[in-house]
């Protein structure tokens, strides 16, 4: 398979995980509301639903380990998953700081920080991806008879706690010099005062995909060399008087977030809404409305980000420079704000009461502008290059298929026919809607023959990729007769 068919098979792997976030989203956002003040220190029933939600952003590595292991595997068996999860636990045991410092023989507190954060989703995806390919590849194993029980499905969790310590070994050497490589570039960053600001948004977004931003914004929001931008922030005029903080200075690593989270993301969901299939649009809204909610309200933007991060990468690329660029303009106009938890309005009126938060009502006006810009930038793109941002290009409220297993097994044989038999198909995978093959040359594919089948699309994706849009609730059923016949 070539490069570019794997990565999109990934991105729709991550896209199970991804799946959990809009839950944690509704939780936490409804606590915040609940308890604006106190987070949960003053509202039993905030404190509960923010732990829920927390329950799932903290553990999003794991998730990650869990769905990319699932979401790649031939047949989407839980033994997959449950295979990532061994992996997980097994990397994320060995390397941890008690861990370490044994394995090294150093005392605790001379472990590299770097080892506090090894759970994170850049790790979780290449668990995941590791698992994957070892179930994949050894779940059909058979072993002699005398070891018979641990054959097939059950030899796969086994295999992989062993990579998970080569795995190990591996990240125990590497992983504190790529921790300690963004530490350095992050005060690199800081000696450029607006301009770091602004690549500090840039590579926060960036770093996000992969979920390394975890080892970045420390660099900045706390104090690990010295700047502790939020704690110096919220000591208001303690602060001031400390001299820890300087008005039209410290914020100026959080304040451009507000623009972003509150007006340009929320933008950007109306722009994919309005540019999806007419037939989608009331599922797009849904999924739109509750994802640019959450951002505006208490700037969790994971559920809207992911939405189109992987699906879109230039969107995802255009949304970090815009945040690289909306922390350069409030650095460097001194407008200040400043968050406990994440660049959303509750956080924004509560901070606007800070004697460090100077101008901070222009920030209202910066964010107006770059709705207009995410809105115009985003739509604009997206048709473009018709780009397959959620809903469009797919047929997200197709009818489920009703068709007896004759009719399924005949429809089956003839997209095999039409794609160019079973000598040009290497594998069959799908996704919510459609077929998502492995192919020798897509060029020999019959489009019309497989639209007169009912076919909604067809998109070659290289010489050896090809997707045809089925729908929902039969796209399932078609993949699995396409197997059957090809396995006979």
């Amino acid at each position: 398979m070539n490069i570019l068919g794997y990565m999109q098979k990934v991105g729709k792997a991550l896209m199970v995980p991804v799946a959990t976030l809009p839950a944690a989203a509704i939780l936490m956002g409804i606590g915040y509301w609940l308890d604006p003040v106190g987070w949960g220190s003053e509202n039993i029933l905030a404190a509960f639903l923010i732990k829920s939600g927390g329950a799932i952003i903290d553990n999003m590595a794991v998730l990650f380990a869990v769905g990319v292991a699932f979401g790649l595997s031939r047949d989407k068996n839980g033994s997959a998953a449950l295979s990532g999860f061994v992996m997980f636990l097994v990397v994320t045991t060995l390397l941890a700081p008690g861990s370490v410092a044994q394995l090294i023989g150093v005392d605790a507190s001379e472990v590299p920080p770097a080892f506090g954060k090894i759970s994170n989703q850049f790790i979780g995806i290449i668990i995941g991806i590791i698992s994957a390919e070892i179930y994949n590849r050894y779940s059909t194993v058979e072993l002699p008879q005398a070891l018979a029980f641990f054959s097939g499905k059950r030899l796969v969790p086994i295999l992989t706690s062993v990579a998970g310590m080569a795995l190990s070994f591996v990240l125990l050497y590497v992983w504190p010099a790529v921790y300690d490589a963004l530490i350095q570039f992050g005060i690199k960053l800081e000696s450029m005062g607006a301009v770091g600001a602004g690549l500090f948004g840039f590579f926060n977004r960036l770093f996000l995909s992969v979920g390394m931003h975890h080892a970045l914004y420390p660099v900045f929001w706390f104090d690990v060399v010295g700047i502790n931008d939020i704690p110096n922030f919220l000591g208001g005029a303690q602060s001031i008087a400390n001299g820890t903080a300087i008005p039209g200075k410290t914020g100026m690593y959080q304040a451009g977030f507000f623009p972003i989270m509150m007006f340009g993301l929320p933008a950007a969901a109306l722009a994919m809404y309005h540019c999806s299939d007419a037939k989608n649009k009331n599922q797009v809204f849904a999924i739109m409305l509750a994802a640019a909610m959450a951002s505006f309200f208490t700037g969790i933007t994971e559920p809207l980000e992911f939405s189109f991060m992987f699906l879109a990468p230039l969107l995802y690329l255009l949304h970090a420079i815009l945040t690289g660029i909306s922390l350069y303009i409030a650095a460097s106009m001194e407008w200040m704000a400043g968050f406990g938890f994440s660049a959303g309005f509750v956080d924004f009126v509560l901070s606007s009461q800070n004697p460090l938060a100077t101008q901070w009502y222009m920030l209202i006006v910066q964010g107006l502008v770059f709705g207009v810009i995410y809105y115009t930038v985003f739509r604009f793109v997206i048709i473009k290059f018709n780009l397959r941002t959620p809903g469009r290009g797919e047929d997200l409220e197709a009818e489920k298929e009703t068709a007896s297993p004759e009719g399924l097994s005949e429809l089956a044989n003839n997209y095999i026919e039409a794609v160019g038999g079973a000598d040009n198909i290497l594998e069959v995978d799908n996704c919510i809607t459609r077929l998502r093959l492995t192919v020798k040359d897509s060029g020999v594919a019959d489009s019309d023959k497989l639209k007169q089948l009912g076919a909604a699309g067809v998109v070659p994706v290289g010489k050896g990729g090809l997707q045809v849009i089925i729908g929902l609730g039969k796209v399932d059923k078609v993949a699995e007769q396409m197997k059957k016949a090809l396995a006979s």
